[in-house]
């Protein structure tokens, strides 16, 4: 019910994963979609779908958050007027597309600022387009797509889940300046380690206003209660383990390539 008298919803990263996926489910709930992605005919594409299963508005924002600061101003046009009741920040990006030593990632320089502008500046400058509106509202929900990995240190993935505790720490922040206004901020916590369509978005947004904290599905919770247990931090950040891993994830990776170039 709560999320019936919000009108319109804003999903970042929409256009694959887990942002089509709440794209789609916000929608069925009887939500109009803005849509800000990078591309322009997955944009399309989502929001066709979107008006011909749910016959809901859609509209569409094409920027690319790796810009950095520039882009906000075209994305307050764009949302000019709108009531927006529900921003989704779920775009995000990894340094390496493999597990790597921080100064061994390709093209590490440029990614530092990419993934900087995409995981960490694109909450707080989304946050601040909307979050006006909701107060004047007194309601509103904002949905902060975090990790697991953002709650313990990662080697190996440092500056990734060093963007994810950001995540986690600012929205926790903002939801105790804003709940006595009528914001709810939840953090959603993904696991990488357990399939997207293992726990459906539609799960994890029956629990708002019951936690500020969810991992979607109860698998997650007990996946992520295992791994505390049994990859306590000494374990997890001595240079033993660490080196272990990295050798186990090279040859992981050199077999999935090896699968990949016989399909």
């Amino acid at each position: 019910m709560y999320l019936c008298s919000l009108l319109c919803t804003v999903v970042t990263g929409a256009t694959s994963g887990i942002g089509k996926a709440y794209s789609n489910e916000l929608a069925q709930r009887g939500l109009d979609v803005v849509l800000v992605s990078r591309s322009s005919d997955k944009l399309q594409a989502i929001a066709n779908e979107i008006e011909e299963k749910y016959e809901r508005k859609t509209r569409c924002i094409q920027v690319d958050f790796t810009d950095g600061p520039s882009i906000y101003p075209t994305i307050g046009k764009e949302l000019h007027g709108l009531e927006i009741g529900i921003l989704v920040n779920n775009v995000g990006m990894m340094y390496s597309e493999t597990c790597e030593y921080f100064l061994d990632a390709p093209d590490a320089e440029q990614k530092i600022t990419d993934v900087i502008n995409c995981n960490v500046l694109s909450v707080p400058h989304m946050t601040r387009l909307v979050l006006p509106g909701m107060v004047e509202r007194g309601k509103g929900l904002i949905i902060n797509m975090s990790s697991l990995a953002g709650r313990r240190p990662h080697p190996l993935v440092s500056l990734y889940c060093s963007s994810k505790s950001f995540v986690s720490f600012f929205s926790e922040c903002l939801h105790a300046e804003y709940k006595s206004k009528g914001i709810i901020v939840q953090v959603r916590m993904r696991n990488s380690l357990i399939d997207v369509g293992s726990c459906s978005p539609g799960k994890a947004l029956d629990t708002v206003g019951h936690s500020s904290y969810t991992t979607g599905c109860l698998s997650h919770t007990l996946q992520s209660m295992a791994l505390t247990v049994l990859l306590p931090d000494w374990l997890r950040m001595s240079s033993f383990f660490v080196r272990k891993q990295h050798d186990f994830l090279k040859v992981r990776n050199k077999k999935n390539a090896k699968k990949s170039d016989t399909q």
